[in-house]
């Protein structure tokens, strides 16, 4: 039994410098870190005693003979890319909603990644988690996602993510000292607009005409090093908050999908209220607000969005982490045995085979009738 944790992220500036069709020409970077909220995946090798092979628990639940058959994607191509033979039972369980902007979708391909080769013995370094999670989102299933939150996911921490065009990562963590950190931290605040979104369909919006959008990417980029001098600088912080208003200005232009009168009214809500600057994090269109408010303004911010969800959020540094090893009894021989087996299918007791008799439930069997002992 395995049990993968792996954090979600806010991002603050350069949020789509990110995309290969952008970086692969001209770079990128963005400065972003993971919060103590996380994405949980437990999974084992499935004893061969049940009807199905593979279950799948999720916001559904899937229980299949074959790999083909399952529906999620992200769990049926990494088991592909893995080449998976044996039955297996996967559980995901998150802190914060799915489709919300916090990279939860990637946070579950890493996470179930790190898992599945746990599960295999082996021990995947934060490097590989991070390339072969972007391999299967943007390669195989051909998902119009970023590359930044994959290699946060893996990472963690309060890092600058450079993209280079030849399509090598660097991560530098931001080294600033602990009280600086602790006062960038007291100033954020997180709410949830309770609006659901599918990330890669905001993102097609620009995406497909990025190169028409230079001129915004360029001084997205160019944010990612002045709000770093804020931080490593004795600056009043708030400069932070000025520059994440700017950098939302700039995204919303990107496309009419980004915005909408719902969140521009809460925006303003909010800023009447004393916030400095915010933003949606991830592809826009709804999700999470994150606000830059001084710590002595954050209650009458809370009582302005008191309709929507508060979510205390802190700094995580450690990244995607199995938390969870047990070495249960291994099944191998019996699920090669049962391979080679013609099963008979499972199936409810039929009516006409029970009869009532002796104040106890008998169950017919051929030649005999037996008194159910109430054994399970």
């Amino acid at each position: 039994m395995i049990i993968s944790r792996t954090p979600f992220r806010i991002s603050f500036f350069g949020g789509g410098t990110d995309y290969p069709a952008w970086y692969r020409k001209h770079g990128g970077t963005v400065l972003a870190t993971t919060i103590n909220k996380y994405c949980y995946i437990t999974c084992r090798y499935l004893p061969p005693f049940f009807e199905h092979r593979y279950c799948v628990i999720y916001s559904r639940m899937e229980y299949c003979q074959t790999i083909e058959e399952i529906l999620h994607p992200a769990v049926r191509e990494t088991l592909r890319y893995l080449d998976f033979e044996r039955g297996l039972e996967i559980h995901h369980d998150g802190d914060l909603p799915a489709r919300s902007g916090m990279g939860s979708s990637s946070a579950f391909t890493v996470g179930l990644l790190h898992a599945l080769y746990a599960l295999k013995g082996h021990m995947a370094s934060k490097k590989q988690l991070a390339s072969e999670s972007i391999h299967i989102e943007q390669d195989i299933l051909q998902e119009t996602v970023g590359s930044q939150d994959q290699v946060l996911a893996a990472y963690g921490g309060l890092n600058q993510i450079t993209f280079l065009p030849n399509g090598e990562v660097s991560v530098t963590p931001i080294t600033i000292p602990s009280e600086r950190m602790h006062e960038l931290n007291s100033h954020l605040m997180l709410f949830y607009t309770g609006i659901k979104r599918t990330a890669s369909n905001v993102a097609e919006s620009y995406v497909n005409g990025i190169e028409e959008r230079k001129r915004q990417l360029r001084i997205m980029k160019d944010l990612v090093d002045e709000s770093i001098s804020v931080l490593n600088s004795g600056q009043d912080i708030k400069g932070f908050g000025e520059l994440l208003n700017e950098a939302w200005a700039f995204k919303r232009s990107l496309s009419s999908s980004v915005s909408n009168p719902e969140v521009d009214e809460l925006f303003e809500l909010a800023m009447s209220a004393g916030a400095i600057g915010g933003k949606l994090t991830g592809a826009g269109g709804g999700g999470f607000l994150l606000l830059f408010v001084p710590p002595e303004r954050q209650e009458r911010v809370r009582a302005k969005l008191n309709k929507l969800i508060h979510v205390p959020i802190k700094f995580e540094f450690l990244g995607s982490q199995i938390i969870f090893f047990d070495q249960e009894e291994d099944y191998l021989a019996e699920e090669k045995a049962r391979a080679g087996q013609t099963v008979e299918a499972f199936r409810e007791l039929e009516p006409s085979m029970i009869v009532e008799g002796f104040n106890k439930p008998l169950v017919k069997e051929p030649g005999i009738l037996r008194a159910r002992e109430g054994r399970p």
